[in-house]
């Protein structure tokens, strides 16, 4: 096994602490004090290959990046393993700070976790997201001792799973966490190659030139909202407030529910047309205009922030920048730089396939084997109709039951009785009450003390304990799927990570390197001369996460593979 080394930044200056540990984080000598942290860790790298240990990759780790000549291949984050630690241990959600996991460990009150960066809560006043006062340590304390016992502590409770087979997958989702936080990092930091005046052009074909004012609308939107004021009668109100839309519609004679797109499309009206287009426009103008490429563009780079674990299933979030919702209009902005191309990955059919693995149906499994599973799914089990094959399975792994859905699942359930009976025991599970958790042992979040109250009065519950029993019934079915898909995708983050470190180059700035990772979806920066190989790593990294996280199931996961100049090409 790889050596550990506990690190600690100091809070003022470039130098810091490094302490070697032994697997279960027993230091094996003093703290050894270094003046240039990053060139200590670059060397350590080098000679030792460590699992570096540290508070949070935002501390740790990010202020090391400008600094460092190469990347760190893995490291142990104290905060991600200590919510994961938590939430295995039935204490979901409890604060996760170094200052917490050291209070809990010396019996001291437990300090609340800091608003993130960048939330309504945070304190805006903040100078910087390293601020020493994260880690929540009480005054006085040695930031490297906690970490040194800390880790300890973490790897104790790590071997106090009793079952070996359920430890196994959970060290592995420990370690897997931890590597995204190495990839959220590097992913900030190198940033999305962003082509301003490419965005600049199509928010000018779309919206009209930048408004002068600040806070003032572009004019094309402006007269996109005229046309409908004028299609609903010369009627005033703001597109833009939901409550006046739907109030201007009715005394127009149009009932909505809402102003949904797929409320709105059944609506034979000019406005609703045009409220669509304004819709669609408006959003694109606040979440993605000109001054959110104030916000996040920088040197021809779109920098996010990601937030690993951002999701109860695992899935990532981001920080603000829409780091995840880049809309398909503006990835004509996304270009890779002179002599490069762009390595653009993604599962197909993700979640199937997932059910087919975790359910190890025989069956879904054959027809998960080929390319097209609905296809495949329409062939075996409803005479060739896709679309009705789409809308079955969807239906059985999201716990959808109105409308005509009831005669498809019905069928699936004759055909596929393991796979089906997977998600519906999972159901059951959330509607009594209890916890559910991912392939790798991810539990999602308990019932509430209300749901509980409810729910175990019986008829005293009446409709509303049974409403609230289906929706955590349909939460909980869905949840082994997506959180399952979450560890499979963090998986394949941390092979190809890995593999494309492996790839020789001549220099570091030759290397490819990870610039986007969307939830099954991955791209790669990299010198054209190693496109095939980027592609070639992208698929053995995926087969490399199905067998680490699935073992030997015959379910493959194929990826969809393209190498472009432009993201807008790989669609």
């Amino acid at each position: 096994m790889a050596p550990r080394i506990a690190l600690a930044p100091d809070p003022h200056g470039r130098g810091g602490r490094l302490q070697p540990l032994d697997e279960a984080g027993t230091p094996l000598g003093p703290p050894v004090p270094v003046p240039d942290l990053a060139a200590a860790v670059a060397g350590r790298e080098a000679a030792e290959h460590p699992r570096w240990v540290w508070a949070a990759a935002e501390s740790g780790y990010d202020p090391l990046l400008p600094r460092l000549p190469g990347r760190v291949a893995r490291c142990h984050d104290l905060r991600l393993v200590e919510a994961l630690l938590l939430a295995h241990e039935g204490r979901f959600g409890a604060p996760r700070s170094l200052g917490a996991a050291w209070a809990r460990l010396r019996g001291l009150p437990v300090p609340a976790d800091l608003p993130e960066p960048g939330s309504a809560e945070a304190d805006d006043g903040q100078d910087t997201l390293f601020a020493p006062d994260r880690l929540q340590l009480p005054p006085g304390t040695d930031p490297l001792a906690a970490v040194v016992a800390v880790h300890a502590e973490q790897q104790r409770r790590l071997a106090a799973i009793e079952e070996p087979e359920a430890r196994g997958r959970y060290r592995l989702l420990l370690a897997a966490e931890s590597a995204g936080a190495l990839s959220a990092a590097e992913m900030g930091h190198d940033g999305l190659p962003w082509r301003t005046e490419v965005h600049d052009r199509l928010l000018t074909e779309l919206l009209g030139p930048r408004p002068t004012v600040a806070g003032a609308q572009p004019r094309l939107l402006a007269e996109l909202a005229a046309e409908l004021r004028e299609a609903l009668g010369g009627r005033v109100f703001n597109p833009d407030s939901h409550a006046q839309v739907l109030r201007v519609f009715a005394e127009a004679g149009i009932q909505l529910g809402s102003t949904r797109s797929w409320e709105l499309k059944r609506i034979d009206h000019p406005a609703a047309r045009l409220l669509i287009r304004y819709k669609e426009l408006s959003r694109l103008h606040v979440a993605h205009g000109w001054a959110w490429q104030d916000a996040w563009v920088r040197d021809g780079r779109f920098r996010p922030e990601y937030v690993v674990g951002g999701v109860v299933s695992g899935r990532w979030a981001s920080r603000g920048g829409g780091a995840l919702q880049i809309p398909r209009i503006l990835r004509r902005a996304v270009v890779a730089d002179p002599g490069r191309l762009l390595v653009v990955a993604d599962a197909a059919q993700l979640e199937p396939r997932v059910l087919a693995a975790l359910s190890q149906d025989a069956g879904l499994a054959r027809t998960a084997a080929g390319g097209d599973l609905y296809e495949a799914l329409a062939a075996s089990a409803f005479q060739g109709d896709r679309d009705k094959a789409k809308l079955g399975l969807l239906g059985a792994m999201y716990g959808q039951t109105s409308g005509d859905i009831g005669p498809l699942l019905a069928t699936l359930r004759t055909r596929y009785p393991a796979a089906m009976g997977y998600v519906e025991a999972a159901a059951r599970t959330g509607e009594d009450g209890g916890v559910v958790a991912s392939r790798l042992g991810r539990p999602c979040p308990p019932a509430s003390a209300d749901f509980l109250d409810l729910t175990e009065a019986g008829e005293a519950g009446g409709e509303e304990g049974g409403r609230r029993a289906r929706s955590r019934g349909r939460f909980t079915r869905n949840f082994v799927i997506q959180a399952s898909a979450a560890d499979w995708a963090l998986a394949l983050l941390a092979a190809l990570r890995r593999r494309l470190a492996e790839l020789p180059v001549t220099s570091a700035a030759d290397r490819p390197h990870l610039v986007f990772f969307q939830h099954d979806e991955v791209m790669v920066h990299t010198p054209a001369n190693l496109a095939d190989e980027v592609a070639a790593a992208v698929d053995a990294a995926a087969d490399e996460a199905r067998r680490l996280v699935f073992g030997e199931t015959p379910v493959r996961f194929p990826l969809s593979t393209a190498v472009v100049e432009c993201y807008a090409d790989a669609k």
